[in-house]
């Protein structure tokens, strides 16, 4: 028993429908196999012609927006244009080096004046007579070095740079830690002999001056005595 689509009873119009279902699907897996391919002609980028793959998934709507937004030209075109510009301006340089910078006739590569103002365009080589240009150092027919014309030198390479090695300079900072806190504990060490001598010079002098009053008592005490034996020798007379 065939399926009935959209309620069709009719095996006729059962058959029909069938074939346009169908159709319409092997019309959107055509669609996608030529969006595909069509954007890997178009795009460079592979992440782009898998994102526009993965739009025409969406039946007809997908590659619909697609063929709105891709490139205008293929690769293969683009890289043809490239070319023909630049064989363009390939033929526009040989046709000003071929035509006289003074008037504009047109010369050959083996003029060595222009027919029509007389312009001296080349200067014929010292040793097989052919025409070189003024610009030129040396001939390219016979590789000799033209006269009065010094070739470009070249400046001499650099020598390279020695980078200092981090680890080598990573010690030192420690080292001077060190040595900063060696001569910090040398003053302290200085200033507190400093502190140690003065106090022993303030406590010698207090001492001076306490023995001095002791030595002047002393001395009156004896200056006395002297007085006393000499008051009954003078009775006794």
């Amino acid at each position: 028993m065939e399926l009935a689509i959209f309620g069709i009873k009719n095996d006729g119009l059962n058959l029909v429908a069938n074939l346009f279902v169908m159709m319409l699907v092997v019309v959107w897996l055509a669609l996608i196999v030529w969006t595909y391919l069509d954007a890997r002609r178009r795009i460079v980028d592979p992440v782009l012609v898998a994102c526009a793959t993965a739009a025409s998934l969406f039946p007809y709507i997908g590659t619909f927006v697609y063929s709105i937004l891709r490139p205008p030209e293929f690769l293969e075109d683009a890289k043809e244009r490239e070319l023909e510009i630049k064989a363009a301006e390939l033929r526009v340089r040989q046709l000003s080096e071929l035509t006289c910078p003074n008037c504009g006739f047109p010369v050959e590569k083996t003029y060595l004046r222009c027919p029509n103002c007389q312009r001296r365009l080349k200067d014929p080589c010292g040793t097989c007579g052919k025409p070189v240009d003024p610009r030129w150092a040396l001939c390219p027919y016979c590789e000799t070095a033209l006269p009065g014309r010094q070739q470009p030198r070249r400046p001499p390479p650099e020598p390279p740079r020695r980078r200092a090695a981090p680890s080598r300079q990573a010690p030192a900072a420690p080292k001077q830690r060190s040595a900063g806190a060696k001569a910090g504990r040398q003053g302290t060490a200085t200033r507190q002999q400093q502190k140690r001598s003065s106090t022993r010079k303030t406590a010698a002098r207090g001492g001076s001056d306490t023995g001095r009053p002791s030595s002047g008592k002393r001395a009156d005490d004896g200056a006395s005595a002297e007085t006393a034996e000499r008051r009954p020798a003078s009775a006794g007379e």
